[in-house]
This record gives structure tokens, C-alpha cells and sequence, in this order.
């Protein structure tokens, strides 16, 4: 599925492109399942830029049907995963073999494909961007979805108190499901205002804003000194600039997923903690698939909001 021009979801269309051969250090996989993510979104619509024409997808699980030169540590037929390179929404597609990760037989190709980049997403703010400890309080946006559940079970699993958000009351039950400890709910909520009374003024040690827009601002403000707002997307649209002193001895962090996926020396690690995690349970199974072919179908519920938890694209 292509983009030739950036726009709405109806700018994604199939194509037929040649047999893809591996060059040397490469490998040819046959995909199984397409992770469904709002970075794809971000690339459809020109937010995140992406050469034209061009795949968007970022991670998927599947099959090694072909190994180039120089690749002796896979072999055809075994069951791979990866995540962080753009390119995706494809039947088959060429990676570098460092780029891609056994995948153990107890980890199904839907519940890796659809879940690696979250996964990779909270344990680059956890571990790596600001690492969480018992005791400490974090805030999680949107905890109904794919990557707010991850990032509420796994921040209970390292001990923290988790106040959550989300937009309805049906989705208050999913946010406790995964253990949040306080969730406030509604779309126009003074949400800072909540957080403050819950933490007796205090404020959290980490807030994950994925929401962007006017939301960022509140976030911040829900921050206690030297804690930190970690602003990892813009679904409301781009924040305004924030000025210095908003910060109020915290710190403010955009760190990128992508990035933190194209050092090689910290994917590989990273992606078998994950798998390791997935093997625990941590994760839920993706909730819903749709064809390859009705990508433009998954992005508008996606963005409409209508997908809870993960969701897949099947080749």
C-alpha cells in the first residue's frame, strides 16, 4: 500500500511493485502481520515527512524467505519480527539483517507485529528516557489504547503509581483493567487540576503526553520539580511553543522511537526485552485486523478513535 501524495487515508492505494531480491546483508521476509500505528498516519498525511512515493509501516513479523551474502545467522523459513523502519505495508519486504530479531514460537506474528514499536516506545521512556522506580507517580494519556495500556502495565510492574486519562466512561474500566491506580476521565476535563488534588499538590515524577496540541501545556503543569514531560506525539495537532519557564525546574523530552530503534546497539537488547515481556503477558492481543488492502479503512477508525488497544494489518 502507497502514498503517492500526502493527504487523508483515501491517499493510500495498492500497488504492484517487482520481486524483491536480498542484497548482501539483507533479508527478504514474508510478512505475516503489519503493525497499525499513528506514526503511519503521521507519514500518510506529511506531519512526519516521507519520501513520495512511499510505504509507510514500521514494523511487522513474518517468515525469512531469503537470505543475501554475508548472512549466516538466519535461515529460510524461520520466524522473524522488527520494528523502526519505514516501509511496511508490504507483502514482502527488504530489511538489513541486523534490523531483524528471532521471533520465539510462543509469540504469535499478530501479537509481535502489532505490538513491537509500542513496546520498543515504553521501554525507551521507562528504562532509558526517564527510568522509572517504585514508588515514583507517572502519568499516562489515552490508557484505553494501544500504547497507554503497554505503558500502564508496564509502569505497575516497575512498582509506580499510575494516574491515568482517558475519554469516556467505558473507557475508565479498560484503564483499571490494566492497573491504573486513578483515572480521570473526559475529553475536557481539567485534568492538571486532578492530578494535583490526587497527588496532594505534588505532581508526578513522569508525564507521557502522545496527545500534543493544547493537552501538552496541562501535562506539563502536572509535573513536579525535577520530574519530566516526556512529548512523544501530536494527535491533537502541534503544541504551541512552550516557553522556559512554564517548566518549572522539570525537564521536557521528545524522544523518538525511530531514533532510539536505529541504534544498533541498543535495538537488539531492547527488542528481547520486549519479546520477553510479551512472553509474561504483559501485552494484550491486538484487538482487531483488517486486510493489507483496507489500510485506508484501519486509519480512519484509527483516527477516529475507534480501535481499543493494538490493531494489525493482515498481508
Amino acid at each position: 500500500m502507497q502514498v503517492s501524495a500526502v493527504g487523508g487515508p483515501e491517499v493510500l492505494h495498492a500497488v504492484q511493485l517487482p520481486r524483491l531480491l536480498p542484497g548482501p546483508g539483507e533479508v527478504l521476509i514474508a510478512q505475516r502481520a503489519i503493525g497499525l500505528n499513528f506514526v503511519d498516519v503521521y507519514h500518510r498525511s506529511g506531519a512526519y515527512p516521507l519520501p513520495l512515493p512511499g510505504i509507510p509501516g514500521v514494523e511487522g513479523a513474518g517468515i525469512v524467505e531469503a537470505v543475501g551474502e554475508g548472512v549466516d545467522h538466519f535461515a529460510v523459513g524461520e520466524r522473524v519480527v522488527y520494528a523502526g523502519a519505514v516501509g511496511a505495508y508490504a507483502t514482502h519486504r527488504l530489511l538489513p539483517a541486523w534490523r531483524t530479531i528471532p521471533l520465539p514460537e510462543a509469540v504469535a506474528f499478530e501479537q509481535a507485529g502489532s505490538n513491537l514499536l509500542r513496546g520498543l516506545t515504553a521501554h525507551m521512556l521507562l528504562s532509558h528516557v526517564y527510568p522509572l522506580r517504585a514508588g515514583m507517580r507517572v502519568l499516562v494519556h489515552a490508557a484505553a489504547g494501544g500504547l497507554g495500556s503497554i505503558l500502564v502495565r508496564l509502569a505497575k510492574r516497575l512498582g509506580a503509581e499510575v494516574i491515568a486519562t482517558v475519554g469516556s466512561p467505558e473507557k475508565e474500566a479498560l484503564a483499571r483493567g490494566h492497573g491504573a491506580d486513578h483515572v480521570v476521565v473526559g475529553r475536557d476535563v481539567d485534568f492538571a487540576a486532578e492530578v494535583a488534588a490526587l497527588t496532594a499538590g505534588d505532581g508526578v515524577h513522569l508525564a507521557i503526553d502522545g496527545i500534543g496540541g493544547g493537552t501538552l501545556a496541562g501535562t506539563i503543569a502536572c509535573v513536579r520539580p525535577f520530574g519530566m514531560t516526556a512529548s512523544i506525539g501530536q494527535v491533537a495537532g502541534v503544541a504551541p511553543p512552550v516557553p522556559l519557564a512554564a517548566l518549572r525546574s522539570n525537564a521536557l523530552s521528545r524522544p523518538s522511537v525511530m531514533v532510539f530503534s536505529a541504534n544498533r546497539e541498543v535495538y537488539g537488547p531492547a527488542v528481547d526485552a520486549v519479546l520477553s515481556l510479551m512472553q509474561e503477558n504483559l501485552f494484550e492481543a491486538p484487538q482487531q485486523a483488517y486486510p493489507l488492502t483496507e489500510a485506508a479503512r484501519a486509519h480512519a477508525d484509527l483516527e477516529a478513535g475507534r480501535i481499543t488497544g493494538s490493531a494489525w494489518l493482515r498481508p
